[in-house]
């Protein structure tokens, strides 16, 4: 499984725009809505999509298969299951932000509440 740090995530920006040119990078948020609404991330470089990590099984396909993206919750373990499953469902550019939202505060953007 692929995991970046926040820390990481300019530089997987900046690859997935010359990978594929044709989509913006997705960061999908698989928080509850009230985790969404405690501290949320700023879209720069990429969309920001929140779908709870209990909808990802009928939600998913909404997403595009070949869009990069990378999932984010509290720690980390949320959104690596999603990423697990989001690659057993034949997604090929999925990534974790490992240490999530709580990591994101400390390493990208200390604006961003911590839970």
């Amino acid at each position: 499984m692929n995991a970046i740090q926040p820390a990481q995530l300019d530089q997987w920006l900046e690859h997935a725009r010359t990978t594929h040119p044709q989509a913006m990078p997705l960061v999908l948020d698989v928080r509850e809505p009230w985790e969404f609404q405690t501290a949320s991330v700023k879209p720069d470089g990429f969309e920001l999509l929140q779908m709870p990590m209990r909808t990802v099984p009928a939600r998913y396909p909404e997403l595009d298969r070949d869009r990069p993206i990378a999932c984010l919750c509290h720690h980390g373990a949320r959104s690596a299951q999603v990423v697990h499953f989001l690659t057993q469902q034949g997604f090929s550019e999925v990534v974790n932000l490992h240490g999530g939202i709580h990591a994101w505060s400390q390493e990208k953007d200390p604006t961003v509440p911590v839970y």
